[in-house]
Formats: C-alpha cells, structure tokens, sequence
C-alpha cells in the first residue's frame, strides 16, 4: 500500500513524539529514583542502589512510552478525526 505524503508526515510526527515524551519521561524517573543519591550524601549501598534502580527503571520507561505511542496511533478503527465516533457506532 503506498502513502501519499500527508501520511507519511504524519507517522513522522507521531515517531517524533513518541520518542521525544518517551525520553521525557525516561529522564523523570530516573531523576525520581536516582536524584537523592545524586543530592545527598547517602551511604554507599544505598547510593548504588537508587543509581541501579534508576539505570534500570529510565530505559524500560522510554520502551513502554515509547511503544505505548506509537501502538495507539496504529490501533485499527481509530476515527479520522480525534474526538469522533466512528460512523456506525
């Protein structure tokens, strides 16, 4: 199936999204987790362990946000237009 350039644009912009909120959020959790470690002077176990939970929690937020955007811009039988119901329902 070929897209005329208003649709490939479109998944463009969607990428675009998806991409830039889910680093958003990715950076937010890991400032959540690991930001008193980097703040305050913790004991060393305690440090390495919000720094760990930080490291692991930011790159599978980016993946769930991420793929959470571009799987609901994809999602079959959405309206054409947002907030419309789709005609028949």
């Amino acid at each position: 199936m070929r897209r005329n350039q208003a649709e490939r644009d479109a998944i463009t912009v969607e990428i675009g999204y998806a991409l830039c909120s889910a680093a958003f959020a990715a950076a937010v959790v890991f400032g959540a987790a690991a930001g008193p470690a980097l703040l305050f002077t913790l004991p060393d176990a305690v440090e390495g362990l919000l720094l760990g939970a930080g490291a692991v929690l930011a790159p599978v937020f980016f993946l769930v946000r991420a793929l959470s955007v571009l799987m609901r811009c994809r999602a079959p039988g959405q309206p054409g237009r947002p907030g419309r119901a789709r005609p028949g329902s």
